[in-house]
């Protein structure tokens, strides 16, 4: 039985192999000794989602509309160092994935089984708010330790804290908290590294959704 709540799965997930608790295992999780390690990434799985355009949560080929979970900092340098997915497919992790929906858990340090970071430098940090980020491209480019995915122009943003809507408040001050992580760095790189972030912030704040009126 499936410890609740759970949103309603997608058939592609429904079909995934589960835990032992009865959760469904994603088609990217490595498995070590027969048993799935959430946290950690198969690598040959990386190579098998971009070279065969699969989802990178159900393993089937991708739609034309692709979706990328990030966190507003990605969202801001429209960066994702994990592949598409289908759009049910993210929804469904935006959702159910505990290191989404609980903005107090922290990352598992999975060292010990020799898992290394993902490519470029990542924020430790839990964002508190995702973003389901819909589009028809992305382009794959070089970074530190293996390639980073720039996402394509949005055709749709679904943003979710706790597995619900997020609110505008919530996604702002996801932003207000992880906002001076990059802004350190810019301040490494040199005045255009600090204009360029500054214009990427400001164009990702027109994708924030407006204030409901009741």
């Amino acid at each position: 039985m499936l410890t609740p709540p759970m949103p309603p799965m997608p058939a592609r997930i429904a079909n995934l192999p589960r835990d032992e608790r009865g959760y469904p295992v994603p088609w990217f999780v490595a498995w070590v000794d027969g048993k799935p390690v959430f946290p950690v990434a198969d690598a040959a799985k990386m190579r098998m989602a971009v070279d065969e355009n699969r989802c990178w949560v159900c393993g089937q080929k991708n739609d034309d509309m692709l979706a990328f979970v990030i966190g507003p900092m990605c969202g801001i340098n429209r960066t994702s160092s994990e592949p598409p997915s289908h759009v049910n497919c993210a929804i469904f992790s935006a959702q159910a994935c505990p290191f989404l929906t609980k903005p107090k858990m922290k990352r598992i340090d999975c060292s010990d089984i020799g898992a290394v970071d993902p490519a470029g430098i990542m924020l430790e940090r839990n964002p508190g708010v995702c973003a389901v980020w819909i589009t028809k491209r992305y382009e794959l480019f070089r970074a530190t330790k293996g390639v980073l995915f720039e996402i394509g122009e949005p055709r749709l943003i679904h943003w979710f804290c706790e597995g619900r809507k997020a609110t505008r408040e919530e996604i702002c001050e996801s932003i207000r908290t992880g906002l001076p992580a990059l802004q350190r760095l810019a301040d490494e790189e040199g005045e255009e590294a600090k204009e360029h972030l500054l214009r990427a912030e400001m164009a990702f704040r027109k994708l924030i959704p407006a204030i409901e009126h009741s």
